[in-house]
């Protein structure tokens, strides 16, 4: 038991005065702004028009975009930004699903006056979030890149109700409390997730994700609008690629790119993957501005 203690105090320790050189080592670049109940942290760099509004994966961070937004802001507007209780955003009490997360996003924009039209990026989940802004906020989005975006739902699946997903909840909320638990001991610096908030707001996200993909399903047609589908080249099976190519048809002015010798993470992570997805934008925001159509 005293072994125990003392563990948990040296790892308690660690977590806080690991907390402390991380957040006075790196300013929060930005601005923080409330949306009702919780503060999301914003960045925007860059002028120009469309605005490009990027939306982490799963777990992510803005800070892991860095490859991108660089890039990006040479050309145009780019924001970047965090979700509830994820990097330097608040935790939230609503439910965080893709409705949600998108409504949040819309009220942060507006409070931060980033006019549009937007061009929404979407890595992983995050392609789940730009899909469903889309839907709801139609006259608002002049362009889509989804970056090996999770898949919507099936028609029949999204006829599903919400109460399915009622098994994946509770056992999110089980995992939360072990994994909050851990975190504050420090132990989750082994899976990338530095504070027991992060670890909280990805497992929730998960918990989701039945949800999510429902929501991000309303998306039916993005109405001749460009639109870029980047695919992994590794890490795909048959029906993965499949669906990816479903994506494509959302749009009449879309192109399907698959990105050879990069996988998921590396879309955004790695310099070649990295490239395609900047590309990929670029292309959108000219074809945006010059009415041009997209090529593969």
């Amino acid at each position: 038991m005293l072994a125990v203690l003392a563990l948990a105090s040296l790892g308690g320790g660690y977590q806080t005065v690991r907390a402390a050189v991380e957040a006075s080592a790196n300013a929060m670049p930005g601005q923080l702004f409330d949306v009702g109940g919780h503060s999301l942290h914003l960045s925007c760099t860059g002028s120009g028009s469309p605005t490009v509004v990027l939306e982490p994966g799963a777990g992510m961070v803005s800070a892991q975009l860095g490859l991108i937004t660089p890039t990006v802001a040479h050309e145009t507007r780019v924001c970047v930004y965090d979700r509830a209780g994820r990097g330097w955003s608040g935790p939230a009490e609503t439910r965080q699903d893709a409705t949600q997360i998108a409504t949040d996003l819309h009220t942060l924009l507006e409070r931060a006056h980033v006019p549009g039209p937007y061009l929404l990026a979407g890595h992983s989940f995050g392609g789940l979030y730009v899909l469903t802004f889309a839907a709801r906020y139609p006259d608002e989005v002049a362009g889509m890149v989804l970056v090996d975006s999770t898949a919507p739902a099936s028609e029949a699946d999204a006829t599903a109700t919400a109460a399915d997903d009622g098994g994946s909840s509770d056992l999110a909320n089980r995992a939360v409390t072990l994994v909050s638990t851990s975190a504050r001991l420090g132990l989750t610096r082994l899976i990338d997730q530095p504070t027991p908030s992060d670890v909280r707001s990805t497992i929730e996200e998960y918990g989701q994700g039945g949800s999510s993909t429902r929501e991000a399903a309303s998306l039916r047609d993005f109405a001749g609008k460009p639109l870029v589908v980047l695919t992994a080249g590794i890490g795909h099976d048959a029906d993965a690629l499949v669906a990816q190519d479903a994506l494509a048809t959302l749009s009449t002015a879309s192109a399907h790119r698959v990105i050879d010798d990069v996988d998921h993470l590396g879309m955004i992570a790695d310099e070649n993957g990295a490239d395609a997805t900047t590309r990929a934008i670029l292309d959108v925001v000219t074809s945006i501005r010059a009415a041009v159509p997209l090529t593969d």
